[in-house]
């Protein structure tokens, strides 16, 4: 009782002071950050689930979207059941039993021991570091594949670029690239999200008959008529660091620090 008694005293003293009180100020000053902070943290710990699952959902619909069977009308979850999610080990080209609801490819990406630091000769997408293992989703029927979509990113001119790449069941064709995140400039490098653009990767072939990487981003316009335009997309029109920078992004994934291994198993499997 007598502690409550003091500390009425105590509100009561400072609630007495003159308004223009430096104490006075200082300590309403910090009461209110504490009140702040304490529904900030409370505000963040309720609804970090529901910011995860949007998370997911906006990973699914994008992987959706980029083999063309996103529908608007329809539960993204639901359709997301048409395809299987792998781990794959980059190093070797073969499945992790890892379970893939529980690895995270960007926290690996930043872990040494589950990373590898890049040299300046392999890091082509200035990413610095590549996770061991990456996800890898399978879009099958009849128990065969049909598409397989592949997460890709590296730096652009302003940030680091997000995104997947799907292929046809041959392993070469490109059905689709699509970036989930990006901080590039609106009109210029942001043209990464221009659909137009976009659709200009569908069909490309990502190797020569060679087996050599091909696929680039060129700068001005691909001329048809030339021999090896299929390998080759429009570069983005005053972008020309954006555009170079999705040209190695796309290269380092689809060679052999990326998923390069992977690709040749399951190419020569499927022949």
């Amino acid at each position: 009782m007598a502690d409550t008694n003091k500390n009425k005293g105590m509100i009561a003293s400072i609630l007495g002071l003159p308004n223009d009180d430096p104490k006075k100020t200082i300590i309403v000053a910090f009461l209110l950050c504490l009140v702040c902070s304490i529904l900030v943290s409370t505000s963040a710990v309720m609804f970090k689930p529901k910011q995860i699952a949007n998370k997911q959902a906006d990973i699914k619909k994008n992987i959706l979207a980029v083999t063309g069977l996103l529908d608007e009308s329809s539960d993204v979850n639901t359709l997301f059941e048409q395809f299987e999610v792998k781990i794959v080990d980059l190093e070797t080209g073969e499945y992790s039993d890892i379970d893939p609801e529980s690895y995270d490819q960007r926290k690996a990406s930043g872990d040494p021991a589950q990373s590898i630091k890049l040299s300046q000769q392999q890091d082509i997408a200035n990413i610095g570091r590549r996770a061991n293992l990456a996800k890898v989703y399978l879009l099958k029927e009849d128990d065969k594949i049909k598409r397989v979509v592949l997460p890709i990113h590296g730096y652009g001119l302003w940030s680091t670029l997000y995104g997947f790449v799907s292929l046809e069941s041959n392993f070469n064709s490109i059905g689709g690239l699509q970036f989930y995140s990006h901080a590039e400039t609106p009109g210029l490098g942001g043209e990464v999200d221009n659909p137009k653009w976009r659709k200009q990767w569908q069909g490309k072939k990502i190797f020569n008959d060679a087996g050599e990487l091909e696929i680039e981003v060129i700068r001005g316009h691909v001329d048809y008529q030339v021999e090896g335009s299929e390998h080759k997309v429009d570069g983005l029109s005053g972008a020309t660091l954006t555009s170079r920078g999705v040209s190695h992004l796309v290269n380092f994934w689809l060679g052999d620090d990326g998923f390069g291994p992977y690709l040749k198993k399951m190419s020569e499997a499927e022949k």
